[in-house]
């Protein structure tokens, strides 16, 4: 399919050819293509053995991908400030204010990818705010405006190199990968994308927002994994009267204990069990995420594969003498559980986090703050503080009409009261002090245990063993492409 009248003309045949795609016809032409060039099957019912060389994909196929996971631009608040009975409701939820190609829980844009190639592991990171708006001054932020050299520097600019070589695991099948994943995974020449999902900002974020309802509404946080366990008097007369059956069993630990629950801040009729929160739906980006990277692939004529990430813990780790080379995250855990206790907490809190890689991507958890007060600070600064989401009017103004509108916006906005925020922190130094880690819940890094692997196709398998139609596109783009 060449390029039309009507559709951009960039001088490059692979560039004019994925602008001419149709989306509708993207949406019916994907399918899942495994088998990378280069690769042999030798065993099985379609035993193929290949005679290609592996084929890497060239600079501009994986600048357009990296492109299709990053910012696009800016998000516009389009909801209202009041509720409607008149009084305030919060328009300060978001995290960010860059827009970004797939949509996310509060704009919190908490999944990064890694990006693996025969090259080495590369993060993708994520411009925010004014960095983000710096970054369109120098590169057109419409992909039809770009020539190849802006690809290509849009891509330099997100992508920073963290080791050097393929991620690599000592087997290619259990404990390390799963079923016959592990026989065509991360093959060379390929291009393996894989998120994380940084949990802990969001985490305070959400507690913020939920904080924040009016008087009534106002849930009180209770920990469905640990029984009530009274800590002083009145408390210890609570239970006592629980049991004689005076007054209601307490059933879970309340945070901040009875004074808490009884001190008419939070609502008893609006319970909020951690337990059931888990990942707060922040995890939910990355799998938009991957549709635009299948999409992505399919219009660039390439094979793409989600398929099963190397396995948990593995993945986390990277230890060169046992032959792991992952992601290399450190492990943290600040308290042990053993058989003194009556029974561990439930998994993820029983079991050592994952909170980072230092200097590169860190978590908003101990041991990268000193403590969980200032985890809550540095989010509400991010927010509110200078150069921070709802402060710097430049950025927020970008989706609106002009500056004056946002900046009316801004002002109605509202903030989350310091209740709220009190609420917020003991909560947060509650999870740490009782399991010695933050989030406990839920995990400070989410893994969602896929990846997508994006490839030039053997070809000649699929003429071997597919209907013509499955690889007609890919087969085309050997020659668009120059592959």
């Amino acid at each position: 399919m060449s390029a039309t009248e009507d559709q951009p003309r960039t001088g490059h045949a692979g560039l004019d050819d994925f602008f001419a795609y149709p989306f509708a016809q993207a949406i019916q032409d994907r399918r899942t293509r495994r088998v990378a060039q280069g690769t042999s099957l030798p065993h099985g019912a379609q035993p193929y053995e290949s005679s290609n060389a592996p084929s890497p994909l060239s600079p501009l196929e994986e600048a357009i991908l990296i492109a299709s996971t990053s910012v696009t631009g800016a998000v516009m608040h389009d909801g209202p400030t009041k509720k409607t009975d008149g009084s305030p409701e919060l328009g300060t939820m978001f995290l960010e204010v860059a827009g970004r190609a797939a949509s996310s829980a509060d704009n919190a844009q908490a999944t990064s990818f890694f990006m693996t190639n025969d090259e080495g592991v590369f993060l993708i990171e994520r411009p925010r705010g004014q960095q983000a708006l710096d970054l369109f001054k120098e590169i057109p932020p419409r992909w039809e405006d770009r020539t190849e050299d802006d690809w290509l520097s849009f891509a330099n600019a997100v992508k920073r190199k963290v080791y050097d070589g393929r991620f690599s695991m000592p087997e290619k099948q259990w404990p390390y990968f799963l079923g016959w994943n592990g026989q065509m995974t991360n093959a060379p020449g390929t291009t393996q994308f894989l998120p994380v999902v940084d949990n802990t900002r969001q985490y305070i974020n959400v507690l913020l927002i939920l904080l924040s309802e009016p008087h009534g509404k106002v849930p009180l946080f209770i920990d469905d994994w640990q029984p009530f366990r009274p800590k002083n008097a009145m408390e210890w007369a609570a239970w006592a009267a629980s049991k004689l059956g005076l007054v209601d069993t307490i059933p879970y630990q309340p945070i901040g204990g009875l004074k808490r629950a009884r001190g008419g801040f939070a609502s008893l009729d609006v319970p909020a069990p951690l337990g059931s929160i888990t990942t707060v739906r922040t995890d939910y980006e990355a799998h938009f995420l991957f549709q635009n990277l299948m999409l992505t692939a399919e219009a660039l004529r390439l094979g793409a594969w989600v398929h099963g990430a190397p396995m948990i813990p593995h993945v986390w780790q990277r230890d060169p003498a046992k032959g792991i080379l992952g992601l290399g995250f450190r492990e943290y855990q600040a308290k042990t559980f053993d058989s003194r206790w009556k029974r561990w907490p439930p998994v993820p809190a029983s079991q050592p986090a994952y909170v980072g890689i230092d200097g590169v991507l860190e978590g908003l958890c101990p041991p990268y703050v000193n403590d969980m007060d200032a985890a809550v600070d540095q989010v509400l600064e991010e927010k509110f503080g200078p150069g921070g989401t709802y402060a710097n009017a430049d950025v927020f103004a970008q989706s609106y009409r002009d500056k004056a509108t946002a900046e009316t916006y801004m002002k109605a906005a509202g903030h989350p009261p310091h209740e709220a925020i009190e609420y917020t922190k003991e909560i947060c130094r509650y999870l740490v002090e009782t399991y010695g880690r933050f989030p406990a819940h839920t995990d400070p890094f989410h893994l969602p245990g896929i990846w997508l692997q994006c490839s030039h196709l053997e070809i000649e398998y699929y003429e071997q063993y597919a209907n013509p139609r499955h690889v007609a596109r890919q087969a085309e783009g050997r020659e668009i492409w120059k592959r």
